[in-house]
């Protein structure tokens, strides 16, 4: 390759010679050239020097000729080697399937892996969306919530809370006295040692609901012991906007005093706004020593069911009669008086008249939204929350109850019931 090289610079440098530059014996002026000496040669020089380097020349082609054949039969081994691997990429193919088909199950193996992780991926997404859509509502209801609040921290501040002036045995008693308006009222049952407040709900009839108990938005804890059911709890407010529980002892001394019977009343709210009740005749609490046991004669009526005469669940046969509250005393965490092997008042956070344990319990957790389930009570996972079971589910949590009482001569909006009451069998409706 080096003598070709040498070779083709000097048949270069011929050609640049023969051709760009003019002849000699024509030129003016001679330009001299290191190849031909001092001297610019002549046709005749020229000849000279090709005869004398042509011998070389023609063998450096020669050489070159038998480069380009070699060259040749390289690129035909190439193309061959070529040929000769994809016929053995064929062949392997054909002789060893399993091969091929051992990875074409394994990627098909990875797709459907990859696809089964995308699948899941989805119900993740799909349930942080609903997350997402519940944090949301309860982001919506805490703004309004936030708003109300701040409209009544608007509202100039008040020391004293305006109670009325007209005190009775009961509500209705102060009703009969000219009580116009609902509001707080002092009252002192018969066998009272001294008077206590109390909210009156009074209507356009002349009515006097004397209320027990209010939920209104789960700002009280009704978790308590004994004592606090005992002496009442929470917050009596004149405009009727706070929860409370009047008091054992109270409800007692109110229920006991009259020949004239009372009537229960149970006003429900659910969460779609709802309204319903129920009425129970001859209502009635037991002093402490009988742990406040729960009596009344039966249904009166309404619309919501009668919850406390039990419900079938369905978990077992006897549910109904193992639900029932009538004839019951009265049990709180820290004192155990269901009919239950276990302490019902306990698992289920509150004070109430538990059999094994309830079908009708409105002293529950506040479950904002109404529905809950097993995850959300806790170790014991039993039902917790305010319900009433003949109008929704055990997992459904009212939003607000009231249970307050009348006498029953008075229930009906208008006036008498026209009977001597106390002489006989109450009627039924």
């Amino acid at each position: 390759m080096a003598a070709f090289s040498h070779t083709l610079s000097s048949l270069l440098l011929l050609f640049t010679l023969t051709s760009a530059q003019p002849r000699g014996d024509y030129s003016e002026h001679c330009v001299p050239n290191d190849a031909f000496g001092t001297y610019c040669p002549t046709t005749c020089g020229v000849e000279n020097y090709l005869h004398t380097y042509k011998s070389g020349v023609v063998q450096d082609l020669n050489h070159i000729d038998e480069l380009l054949h070699e060259i040749s039969n390289l690129t035909r081994g190439a193309q061959d080697k070529v040929v000769y691997l994809k016929d053995s990429q064929t062949q392997a193919q054909k002789s060893s399937p399993d091969l091929y088909i051992q990875k074409s199950s394994s990627i098909l193996d990875d797709v459907l892996r990859f696809e089964r992780t995308i699948l899941s991926q989805e119900e993740q997404i799909y349930e942080l969306q609903a997350t997402l859509a519940a944090n949301e509502k309860r982001l919506t209801d805490l703004k309004q919530l936030s708003l109300q609040l701040d409209q009544k921290c608007k509202l100039p501040c008040k020391d004293t809370v305006t109670i009325q002036s007209i005190t009775g045995k009961d509500c209705q008693d102060i009703a009969n006295k000219g009580a116009k308006v609902s509001g707080l009222y002092y009252v002192q049952p018969a066998k009272a040692p001294t008077s206590f407040l109390v909210y009156c709900e009074i209507d356009s009839f002349g009515r006097g609901w004397t209320v027990l108990q209010r939920r209104r938005d789960g700002s009280v804890n009704f978790n308590r012991n004994w004592i606090p059911y005992k002496e009442g709890f929470g917050y009596l407010s004149p405009d009727d906007s706070t929860e409370f529980w009047l008091g054992n002892e109270k409800i007692h001394l109110l229920s006991v005093q009259s020949n004239i019977p009372y009537v229960l009343r149970i006003e429900l709210v659910d969460w779609e706004g709802v309204k319903k009740h129920a009425d129970y005749a001859m209502f009635k609490l037991s002093p402490e020593v009988d742990q406040y046991r729960l009596t009344y004669a039966y249904y009166f009526g309404g619309d919501a069911g009668d919850a406390f005469d039990g419900f079938a669940f369905g978990d077992d046969a006897s549910d109904k009669p193992l639900t029932s509250h009538n004839g019951l005393q009265f049990s709180t965490p820290d004192r155990d008086n269901d009919r239950y092997s276990g302490n019902c008042a306990k698992q289920d956070g509150s004070g109430w008249w538990m059999n094994q344990c309830h079908a009708g319990h409105l002293n529950g957790k506040y479950y904002r939204g109404g529905k809950y389930s097993q995850k959300d009570v806790g170790e014991h996972g039993f039902d917790n929350g305010i319900i009433w079971a003949t109008w929704h589910d055990r997992w459904y949590s009212l939003k607000q109850t009231t249970m307050k009482i009348i006498p029953i001569n008075r229930i009906h909006a208008g006036g008498q019931l026209g009977l001597d009451i106390g002489k006989g069998d109450l009627p039924s409706r």
